[in-house]
């Protein structure tokens, strides 16, 4: 009997997901990006570009493109202050939603990039891994508004680093497939 409702369930969400009408959108986000547990550098603007992509009501690919600049960080060591200069990072890849439609939704994501920090001394090229929160709103048709909150790891070999991001960004569906 439970494997007759799985199924049934999952029959419906696949023609559901069918008749769906997606769209293609492009949108612009900015915010903050705050290193954690780096003592090189500090925190620094984050800004970029998302085209979210409507697969089915609870699916949207998002390949995205970010660039931020952390800020630069004074040690004192010995009595002798030593300045660091903040990387430029910029980074390219997709993020997966599971989101809802509606003029308020809540919503989890993942996502997988390259990322390359460079500065003096520095030119690395990393993979990124990211998952976050988001918070969207649709004020008018065909326009939302997004709150996220994030976690982006980049990692290579031995070396990781790690970046808190908090953004706010707005997208325009471009085209609708109805």
């Amino acid at each position: 009997m439970k494997r007759i409702l799985v199924l049934a369930l999952a029959g419906t969400l696949l023609c559901a997901s069918l008749a769906y009408a997606g769209n293609i959108g492009l949108g612009a986000f900015g915010g903050m990006s705050v290193p954690v547990l780096q003592a090189d550098q500090s925190q620094g603007g984050v800004y970029g570009l998302r085209a979210p992509v409507s697969l089915t009501p609870l699916f949207t690919v998002e390949p995205f493109y970010s660039a931020s600049t952390l800020g630069d960080k004074t040690e004192n060591i010995g009595g002798v202050d030593y300045t660091r200069e903040g990387s430029d990072v910029t980074t390219f890849g997709a993020n997966l939603l599971l989101s809802t439609t509606g003029p308020m939704r809540f919503y989890p994501y993942v996502g997988i990039g390259s990322v390359k920090f460079k500065r003096s001394g520095q030119d690395e090229s990393m993979t990124s891994y990211n998952f976050g929160l988001g918070l969207g709103f649709t004020p008018a048709p065909k326009f939302s508004l997004d709150i996220r909150a994030e976690l982006q790891a980049a990692a290579k070999d031995q070396v990781s680093r790690k970046m808190g991001n908090l953004t706010v960004g707005a997208s325009y569906a471009l085209f609708s497939f109805n």
